[in-house]
């Protein structure tokens, strides 16, 4: 935890940014869930609901943003503080784009309402549960100033990664065996990217927390197991 400065407002000023990510983080994690369990129950109402909440997570970002400027111009702080402000700048934006990848996903909800249930939905949601669980450790592991709780959140980048090749190709299978099943199959594809890429984002997160404890940014290659771009699917015999 960050030591404690002669100036108590210092630290109240520091505090309230990390107040505010975990209040944001929070507000994040709980739109992702929501999103899940609109597309895993087909419910429309509940997407809806994450689709129009995602103005409190712009809002937040606005406030953290304002405040961290505010406290960089008039603390200048050095050091381990200036790491933390900067990871709070940092963070707030990454998270932003979460609320941004689980509004999408609430809107191809509705879009997937109108169409028959398509059996992939299930490893979707599997995908999501994943990932929505990294985001949680990330932000557990920012609050508490974790560092090795962060690294392992970003090892299993590549876990998701993995997972998200399966649910691609099982998609992709789907199409090619039912043109019918292109359209439902397509909104849940880019379902997929979304969840796929906030388990990147929580994974950046985690980056920006080894930089405030340890000085400096990991120094080795996130491993990486997302090959989609290269993927051929062979279609099945008939």
């Amino acid at each position: 935890m960050p030591s404690k400065h002669i100036v108590k407002s210092f630290d109240d000023e520091l505090n309230k940014l990390d107040n505010a990510i975990a209040k944001m983080g929070g507000l994040a994690e709980h739109q992702l869930a929501e999103a899940i369990e609109a597309l895993v129950h087909r419910d429309i109402e509940k997407a809806a609901m994450v689709t129009a909440a995602d103005k409190f997570i712009d809002q937040l970002e606005s406030e953290i943003d304002h405040d961290a400027v505010t406290l960089l111009a008039r603390r200048q702080p050095m050091a381990a503080d200036l790491r933390s402000v900067i990871a709070a700048l940092k963070a707030s934006g990454i998270i932003e784009r979460i609320g941004d990848y689980a509004k999408n996903m609430a809107k191809r909800t509705i879009a997937l309402a109108e169409v028959p249930p398509m059996p992939p939905t299930a490893s979707v949601a599997r995908l999501g549960r994943l990932t929505q669980q990294m985001f949680k450790d990330v932000l557990d592991a920012y609050s508490e100033r974790d560092s090795e709780k962060a690294d392992l959140v970003r090892a299993r980048d590549q876990e998701v990664d993995a997972l998200y090749m399966s649910v691609f190709r099982e998609l992709l299978t789907y199409m090619m065996e039912d043109p019918r099943n292109i359209t439902p199959c397509t909104h849940l594809l880019f379902v997929a990217k979304n969840i796929e890429r906030i388990g990147d984002h929580a994974t950046n997160i985690a980056e920006h927390i080894h930089y405030v404890v340890c000085g400096e940014m990991p120094t080795d290659e996130r491993r990486k197991g997302d090959n989609s771009s290269f993927a051929v699917i062979e279609p099945k015999d008939r």
